[in-house]
């Protein structure tokens, strides 16, 4: 009999939520690779485990038997932790949250639109967790707050179409002046 998987700590063959973290990871390498490498000597896990968890993942988005964003993110990461309802505007989306072992504090939220098409997906802060007090850019640490705390402190903020997709520009003003800081996956990565 083959031994249980641990869900947290899949291996680089298996694609769990293990996988999944490196997937979120080789994104954010490109701008901080100090921090990506710290996070992968907390994994066990090499930049070639990472590469080829972000091989693995591209090629489940592009399969011809791929499955739909929702039933893909179940398959990877398990039972979602929360399900509900998020209104935007005139739209309500089902909400979908996942633990990432990474970050405690946070959550991997998709936002589906009725009939299961992904509009959103990223890390958001986990109900009851505190955030950083924001007050100036030099609050604004990598890695230590999400799109939606920055632009409640900024307010009024700018969403901006960011440099590839998971990436996302947000502009405001701090009391030091103009800003735009740079997300991926929904958290804060650097200052433009």
């Amino acid at each position: 009999m083959s031994p249980v998987p641990d869900p947290d700590r899949d291996s680089p063959s298996d694609f769990g939520p293990l996988g999944f973290q490196l997937v979120l990871l080789r994104r954010m390498a490109d701008h901080q690779p100090g921090l990506v490498e710290d996070a992968l000597r907390e994994l066990g896990v090499d930049r070639s485990g990472m590469r080829e968890a972000n091989r693995r993942w591209q090629a489940m988005l592009h399969s011809p038997r791929r499955r739909g964003a929702g039933a893909r993110y179940r398959s990877v990461l398990g039972p979602p932790e929360t399900v509900g309802e998020r209104r935007i505007g005139d739209l309500t989306f089902e909400a979908l949250t996942w633990p990432v072992p990474l970050w405690p504090d946070l959550r991997f939220e998709v936002l589906a639109a009725p009939g299961g098409a992904i509009w959103n997906e990223w890390l958001v802060r986990a109900p009851g967790a505190s955030g950083p007090d924001l007050r100036t850019a030099g609050d604004l640490l990598p890695w230590s707050c999400t799109v939606d705390e920055v632009a409640r402190a900024f307010a009024p903020a700018r969403p901006m179409e960011g440099t590839a997709p998971t990436r996302w520009q947000l502009a405001f003003t701090t009391p030091e002046g103009d800003r735009v800081a740079e997300f991926t996956w929904g958290l804060f990565q650097r200052l433009l």
